[in-house]
């Protein structure tokens, strides 16, 4: 029988001098203090750190630049200057400013009601008006001037919280500098070459370069009375004058400009497939528009409800059922079925577009490298944003507001069903292969179906993404729900915009859980 002997993690035996002499490399300058703190910090068991770094104090983020603790260094920084700022308030600031300014305004338009109370009364007119308008001004200036001087009261304090606050974060960084520099040095050890160690003249050229840039004109700008322009906005018009030799133009006007005139070009050279493109659109969306509403209420929601419990089971029927009587009482029958039309249609160009997309970048590694930017591009950029080059090219409308949610609503899909085609496993793939199925074979009865679940969480993701477009879509004509709670938004109507969008609500709900519905029976089959 083998004989098995635990060993305690105190039993074993540490080789302290090389350690030291790692710790030593590692640190560079002063290796035998931190060889030192860093075993004192081995050894403790409390939450308390038992070692105090002055020249980490004294030095604060300069120390920790030139010894490369970045984390320490961008986090005290920022600590440090608060206090500055606060400090500077006190000390040399004036924390009445805003008072005192907004009481100047105040005072020039309280001279100027009274200069127009004594035209009026010159004139033979009331001037009770004006000479009210002007006693009010006066009085919110002398409230302004009473709070300018209980705020200039409060500098000392406002002092005496900077220093307390400095002196609590040079502790901080006193007491905890060798714990944090001991977990670099834990990485170091793992990967000497990706994690910076010892002390470096250009770390240090450069961290004290950082906090010259940072902190002076940080504290200047909230403690001086009347900061320079200059920190208060970016000189963007004096900056266009020297690239552009020009008063009456920036460089947001001439970019502006310029990408109106090559819109406008290509709106117009492309105005045919433009067209071409809307009537395609136009073509599925009247379809579907005709059989949801052309065809008898009483069909469409029986239909529904079959296809309710028959993908998904009784439960969702009656969820189904509840969800149709409530958009069909309220009045909301007809515009929700043109939601579910533009859902719909913008959904099945997303699919029938996005799975074989998503099949060839999912087998060609290099044409998701290309394509990746653009999906992150669509699925980034706000909604707001690409409805101006869409009203550009195709107008406003349904067919435009569905090019819309098809860029907003595709990427979903074709991300997922990449991501279920490299998911398939090679070994499977292989076998296939070996049993002499073709490349069709091969997509059609192992790949496809394998990868089927990852699909149809894509598809999924598409249909609710094209929902929440429901709303935006409205901004450029689009009809639907989203028309109601664009009104509501507009006349600032609370019950009828919370309706409809409790419309919107029940519509993606059944969409949802038909379709999870479907997937999950036939997952078990």
């Amino acid at each position: 029988m083998t004989d098995m002997t635990v060993t305690a993690a105190s039993q074993i035996e540490v080789d302290r001098a090389e350690l030291d002499a790692s710790i030593s490399r590692f640190a560079g300058s002063n290796g035998e203090y931190y060889a030192e703190a860093f075993h004192k910090i081995h050894e403790a068991t409390g939450v308390v750190p038992t070692g105090f770094n002055l020249a980490a104090m004294l030095l604060g983020p300069i120390w920790a630049a030139m010894r490369g603790v970045w984390g320490f260094f961008w986090g005290f920084l920022i600590l440090e200057v608060i206090a500055w700022v606060q400090i500077g308030r006190g000390a040399w600031g004036n924390p009445g400013a805003e008072y005192l300014e907004r009481a100047a305004r105040q005072t020039e338009r309280a001279a100027d009601f009274t200069q127009r109370a004594e035209a009026a009364r010159a004139a033979g007119e009331d001037p009770s008006r004006f000479e009210t308008l002007a006693g009010n001004m006066t009085r919110a200036v002398e409230r302004n001037m009473q709070a300018a001087e209980a705020a200039n009261a409060e500098a000392i304090t406002i002092l005496t919280v900077g220093l307390a606050l400095l002196l609590v974060i040079k502790l901080v960084e006193g007491f905890y500098s060798n714990v944090i520099y001991e977990k670099q040095y834990s990485r170091w050890r793992i990967d000497p070459e990706r994690v910076e160690a010892g002390v470096s003249t250009q770390r240090l050229l450069l961290g004290i370069v950082l906090v010259l840039a940072i902190a002076p004109l940080t504290v200047y700008k909230f403690t001086a009375a009347s900061p320079i322009e200059v920190l208060s906005g970016f000189p963007e018009r004096e900056v266009s004058q020297i690239f552009l030799s020009t008063d009456n133009q920036t460089i947001y006007t001439g970019v502006a400009n310029w990408m109106d005139r090559q819109i406008d070009a290509a709106a117009t050279a492309g105005s045919g497939a433009f067209d071409s493109i809307t009537a395609g659109v136009r073509a599925v969306l009247d379809t579907l528009t005709l059989a949801l509403i052309g065809t008898p209420w009483p069909v469409v929601m029986v239909v529904i409800c079959v296809v309710a419990w028959r993908a998904a089971g009784p439960r969702v029927a009656i969820f189904t059922a509840a969800a149709l009587a409530y958009v069909a009482l309220l009045g909301y029958w007809e515009i929700s079925m043109e939601t579910v039309a533009l859902v719909g249609a913008a959904v099945l160009i997303c699919v029938t577009i996005g799975i074989p997309l998503g099949i060839w970048f999912g087998k060609s590694a290099r044409a998701y490298r290309g394509a990746e930017p653009v999906l992150d591009l669509m699925q980034t950029l706000p909604a707001f944003v690409y409805l101006i080059p869409i009203i550009a090219f195709f107008g406003t409308g349904n067919p435009p507001g569905i090019l819309a949610t098809i860029i907003f609503g595709m990427p979903p899909v074709i991300r997922l069903t990449a991501l279920g085609m490299r998911g398939v496993p090679e070994s499977i793939k292989e076998a296939a292969v070996a049993f002499g199925a073709t490349r069709w074979q091969l997509l059609k009865d192992v790949e496809f179906p394998l990868a089927l679940p990852s699909i149809m969480a894509g598809v999924n993701q598409t249909i609710l993404m094209c929902l929440s477009m429901v709303v935006i879509i409205s901004l450029i004509g689009g009809g639907g729900l989203g028309k109601v709670i664009l009104e509501a938004l507009q006349y600032a109507a609370k019950g009828p915009g919370l309706l409809g969008g409790f419309a919107i609500l029940f519509c993606a709900m059944v969409i949802d859980r038909i379709v999870q519905g479907a997937f999950r029976r036939a997952d078990q089959k």
